[in-house]
């Protein structure tokens, strides 16, 4: 397969669709918890405001300044992330990162609309840009529980 082949499978027309209709875009007044993450290998970044309530996500915004595969990851997350728990958004990141890594299955529901990111398994450079959403999420769901907001 070419490498023009791989990139127009990489980029395929529902991670652009994704890419350009992120959920929850922006900032929160208020939050319990933020956290920006960075990816040191094509410098995407991804800054999380979340509010917290019995351990759960009650509110969400982030900012995402990334290629199209940390984007359309992000949309997926931005609109499964409320009411998900830190134990649910590590097992969510978890199965990303053995599919995306290990050749594992797609991630359980309900991040299974990560299944779109499969072939940029091929593309090791651009797994950091994937996970960032999930890494930025974890972050500031750990400042939360540290002020006591969790």
């Amino acid at each position: 397969m070419s490498a023009e082949t791989d990139l127009i499978k990489l980029y395929s027309q529902r991670i652009l669709s994704l890419a350009s209709d992120i959920p929850r875009l922006g900032r929160l007044d208020a939050p319990d918890g933020t956290a920006k993450k960075r990816s040191p290998l094509c410098g995407s970044t991804v800054t999380v405001d979340l509010c917290v309530a019995g351990g759960r996500i009650t509110d969400f915004a982030q900012d995402v300044k990334a290629c199209a595969l940390g984007q359309a990851s992000a949309a997926i997350f931005g609109a499964n992330v409320i009411g998900r728990s830190a134990i649910d958004l590590q097992r969510g990141r978890d199965q990303l990162a053995a599919m995306l890594k290990d050749g594992g299955p797609v991630p359980e529901a309900p991040f299974d609309g990560l299944e779109v990111l499969k072939p940029a398994a091929e593309h090791r450079n651009r797994h950091a840009s994937i996970l960032l959403c999930f890494d930025a999420a974890l972050a500031a769901m750990e400042q939360a529980a540290q002020a006591n907001c969790a």
